[in-house]
């Protein structure tokens, strides 16, 4: 069997109060189930449907939920009970078989709550009874206005809307108001188990009703009296007490909490004191970084701009040593081509001296002949010796010759 939600009342496992709530609804259909066949919509875990059981010709039982119905079964056996795992919406019995229809806290959980109202009016026989109750929407709003909305709930009525609901399909429709109330009973110790009743005259508050509960039917109903159910647990003011030790204890519990809060915040406010503190310096310190980095960027970009210049200036004095080396090389390709033009020449002279001599030689072989052609042609060839040595010495002391001569150039010359 599942745990308590708060939405299934599960016997021994619920607040007495609350079980007491819900069993007193059962308790006020029992009145009116002597003898019927009678049908509990959503029975949940069949607490109730037992005890319609009791007066009832026979009492079909269907929940949707297959734990919750096992649960009934294993634990409320009854010859004229059943228990049916099916949809209250999607009921499997014929028109008109049943007498009596509960369906307690069951429509608010519906998306389609009218088809709920309409299956009970298709099993009812004529002259049957049909009893329904819902919370009250606008007290329910404001007990849970902590919790929030109950999620199991899909839609919720106020008093007049839940009327006119069930008035659309039930011509005769009687209201009765659910509320715990407060009171003081006087019970023998032995006697008559009868008990008598007085109720302070008060006009019912259908705005802070805890809950709304109505009897349905196609015909006229006769009477509507007030049904009180004061169960022998109901002692108040041993339930205050109880309740104010539990409030006592929740309150020391808080205040434990509290305390312990406090002690944590107080930590919490010197850790952020001290997180702020380092932020703090890490802030200077972040602060002291970004003026050295502003300056190492500038000195950075200064020394930049240092390269810059240097580059520029290096390529300048390489394209000035390129120009020079360039020039360099013209002049030397001119003075080796000056100094070649200048062999060949003296070259060519030494041999056309070398050829006149060997003329000169030939006729002096002709001139031996006579002594005096020999004696003018040796005067003349000495004229003209003494006139190539003078030629020759010139030709030796000259600058071109020397350097023709420092550079290897021309033909060697015998001096002696």
């Amino acid at each position: 069997m599942a745990d308590f939600t708060g939405e299934r009342v599960i016997p021994g496992q619920v607040d007495q109060d609350l079980w007491n709530e819900h069993l007193a609804r059962y308790l006020f259909a029992a009145r009116l189930s002597g003898r019927k066949r009678v049908l509990d919509l959503a029975c949940g875990t069949g607490y109730g449907s037992a005890e319609l059981a009791q007066s009832a010709e026979s009492v079909v039982a269907l929940d949707s939920s297959h734990e919750a119905v096992q649960y009934a079964s294993a634990n409320y056996q009854r010859q004229n009970l059943r228990f049916l795992q099916a949809s209250c919406t999607e009921v499997p019995l014929a028109d008109f078989s049943i007498d009596l229809v509960v369906a307690f806290e069951v429509i608010e959980h519906l998306p389609d709550w009218p088809v709920l109202i309409q299956e009970a009016r298709r099993l009812l026989a004529p002259g049957g009874q049909f009893i329904v109750s819902t919370p009250n929407k606008s007290y329910y709003a404001e007990s849970r206005r902590q919790s929030g909305a109950n999620p199991f709930h899909e839609y919720e009525f106020e008093f007049e809307e839940f009327q006119e609901a069930l008035k659309s399909i039930f011509p005769h429709v009687s209201m009765f108001l659910q509320n715990h109330s407060y009171g003081v009973t006087f019970q023998p110790l032995t006697g008559s188990s009868s008990a008598e009743v007085r109720l302070q005259a008060s006009a019912p508050d259908c705005n802070h009703s805890h809950f709304f509960l109505a009897v349905c039917a196609m015909g006229p109903q006769t009477g509507a009296p007030t049904y009180v159910y004061l169960p022998t647990t109901a002692n108040v003011l041993r339930e205050r007490e109880q309740h104010i030790a539990m409030l006592e204890e929740e309150l020391a519990q808080k205040n434990a909490w509290l305390e312990k809060s406090q002690n944590d915040h107080r930590i919490l406010v010197e850790d952020h004191r001290k997180l702020v503190q380092e932020v703090e310096q890490r802030n200077r310190w972040a602060e002291q970084l970004n003026v050295q980095l502003s300056e190492s960027g500038a000195r950075v970009r200064q020394l930049q701009e240092e390269l810059v210049a240097e580059q520029k200036a290096a390529l300048d004095n390489a394209a000035l040593y390129e120009l020079k080396i360039a020039e360099l090389d013209r002049e030397s390709a001119a003075r080796a081509q000056w100094a070649i033009d200048t062999e060949t020449r003296l070259t060519a002279e030494l041999k056309a001296n070398a050829e006149e001599l060997a003329q000169c030689v030939a006729l002096l072989d002709k001139a031996e002949k006579t002594v005096e052609e020999r004696t003018l042609w040796a005067q003349s060839l000495e004229s003209q010796r003494v006139d190539l040595e003078t030629k020759l010495s010139m030709v030796q002391g000259s600058r071109w010759y020397r350097m023709g001569r420092r550079f290897g150039l021309g033909p060697q010359m015998d001096n002696s």
